[in-house]
């Protein structure tokens, strides 16, 4: 049985103003936050208002082509304009999402040091690197499946059904 450990909202506006100090303190200074549908939707609409800086978005859970790799095109195309991207999302657990980002993002011709990726709690045994993160994990010892206030409104059993979706995260 996996152990539910809930994010309170005050807990996740703390990681948002972290996040933004994180930037704010940095000489990379994006163009665009863009939340990563699902989990890194919300945390992009506060980190777009911490920081005073726009947000976009993709949706890479729903795998629906026209909302995640088309989308993702575009954004490479911005990079080559000048722009620079930070995709954020709620956290990175395998790294199968910021790997799928970052091989689109590549084979659309992004250029290289303009995009960059945050997420709100930042395994360290993911295949994958972020660049900023308000908390670090080590799946090989947490195995706690997080439940983050936007989250918090599903069924039990919707949750529960998301959790054994991913059992190795939680074993």
């Amino acid at each position: 049985m996996p152990v539910f450990t809930d994010i309170p909202q005050a807990d996740f506006v703390a990681a948002i103003r972290a996040l933004a100090a994180q930037l704010a303190a940095d000489d990379w200074a994006p163009d665009f936050i863009i939340g990563v549908g699902r989990g890194g939707l919300v945390p992009a609409v506060f980190l777009s208002h911490a920081s005073g800086l726009p947000m976009l978005s993709v949706d890479f859970s729903s795998q629906v082509e026209d909302f995640s790799d088309e989308p993702l095109v575009k954004l490479a195309m911005r990079t080559r304009g000048g722009e620079r991207l930070l995709f954020l999302d709620d956290i990175n657990d395998s790294g199968r999402t910021i790997a799928h980002l970052r091989r689109a993002l590549a084979a659309a011709g992004a250029v290289p040091g303009s995009v960059r990726f945050a997420t709100l709690i930042d395994n360290i045994s993911s295949a994958e690197r972020v660049d900023y993160r308000h908390r670090t994990i080590d799946r090989r010892e947490t195995k706690d499946w997080f439940v983050f206030p936007w989250e918090a409104v599903a069924p039990a059993a919707a949750i529960a059904a998301d959790a054994a979706d991913v059992p190795g995260r939680i074993a």
